[in-house]
């Protein structure tokens, strides 16, 4: 497979762009667990803070149940893992939640896609199901997108 990295910034920001419009999320990122690791996120978000240690963290595949019980910061908000399915074959997604913020916590998403990963953060009062429902359909997209830009080289 071609580098995920030779996708044009414009591919992955407009799949932001159409992820935030759903209005269902507050933030969005675009990671790999290659380097550089962050391909894009939402400039207004939080998330374009997340460091190489924080995706390295995240994604590693070994060690995962350290993630249940010391949790996991992104872009320096501690979250608590619900559920780790990244790595399950046909499912591909890990749940979490924002932890100790005074207005309550955030659902966040992660969903692997192919060699990339969407990560979304609902906006307040959103739950992870419907959340999950929006960042699969997503994932769609940017499958067909990556697709696309592979079927031209």
């Amino acid at each position: 497979m071609q580098c995920i990295g030779d996708i044009s910034e414009e591919v992955w920001q407009d799949c932001i762009t159409l992820f935030l419009q759903t209005e269902m999320c507050c933030d969005a990122a675009i990671i790999t667990n290659s380097s550089p690791g962050f391909l894009d996120s939402y400039h207004e978000g939080n998330l374009f803070q997340l460091t190489q240690k924080e995706i390295q963290i995240l994604l590693a595949r070994e060690g995962r149940e350290k993630l249940f019980l010391q949790g996991i910061s992104l872009a320096e908000t501690k979250c608590l893992l619900i559920r780790d399915n990244l790595y399950t074959e046909g499912n591909y997604t890990m749940d979490l939640c924002t932890k100790g913020q005074s207005q309550g916590s955030q659902a966040v998403m992660v969903v692997q896609i192919v060699s990339v990963y969407l990560m979304v953060i609902g906006q307040k009062g959103i739950e992870g199901g419907p959340l999950n429902l929006k960042a699969f359909e997503m994932a769609g997209y940017i499958r067909e997108a990556i697709h696309q830009h592979m079927a031209h080289f």
